[in-house]
């Protein structure tokens, strides 16, 4: 096995570490040091903090994250489809119309269940 065809990406790896770790190290190592109560004090869009920072998210923030990545996957499923429609036929044509079609009723189902409502 011919090792010489890999150094091309073991220096692109190296180089992007560099290019990220290089100037954090730099800044660290050059840059000034005034440390004071205001620099470490927790703020929020330039005010005080007004209660915990750790607070509880409502389930509905990750229940329509995970519909849109279960619809935007949807997509990522179609553009090969477009793209090769002509070769595939009648047969991949009827069964990607199945696939959207479990795919709306799917949504349907959320929509019925009250998954989209924010009330």
């Amino acid at each position: 096995m011919n090792l010489d065809q890999y150094l091309p990406v073991l220096l692109f790896i190296l180089v992007g570490v560099g290019v990220g770790i290089l100037p954090m190290v730099l800044g660290r190592l050059l840059g000034p040091v005034r440390p004071d109560s205001e620099k470490n004090s927790p703020y929020e869009c330039g005010f005080e903090a007004f209660e915990d920072a750790r607070m509880k998210f409502d389930v509905r923030y990750y229940l329509v994250a995970i519909l849109f990545i279960l619809f935007d996957l949807e997509i990522a499923f179609l553009f090969p489809w477009a793209v090769s429609l002509k070769e595939i036929g009648a047969l991949g044509f009827w069964s990607v119309m199945v696939f959207l079609g479990i795919l709306v009723v799917g949504f349907v189902y959320e929509w019925k269940k009250g998954a989209l409502d924010w009330e």
